[in-house]
């Protein structure tokens, strides 16, 4: 199942290493917005929020939704690759 991971975060000075290394551990992942990653994984919406809870601060937002094949916008061709290539197992 492919998950879309979008955040802010908004304690001063925090850094996006550990969010971003705990993310990378969910399974492949894609990553071209700024706030945004896609990430290929068995782990539901929950488990995905639990293994991320503790990189994150109590003011900061996540977001996880399951990626389905009604999708559109403007990404650079690899980015579609990645997608499509994964579409049946987002289905």
């Amino acid at each position: 199942m492919i998950y879309l991971i979008s955040y802010d975060l908004y304690h001063p000075g925090q850094g996006y290493a550990r969010l971003y290394d705990g993310i990378k551990e969910l399974g492949a992942w894609w990553h071209y917005l700024d706030s945004t990653w896609l990430v290929d994984t068995n782990l539901t919406t929950s488990q995905i929020f639990e293994r991320l809870r503790s990189r994150i601060d109590a003011s900061d937002r996540l977001l996880i939704i399951g990626v389905r094949r009604d999708y559109s916008g403007w990404l650079p061709g690899d980015a579609w690759s990645w997608i499509n290539g994964r579409a049946p197992a987002a289905a």
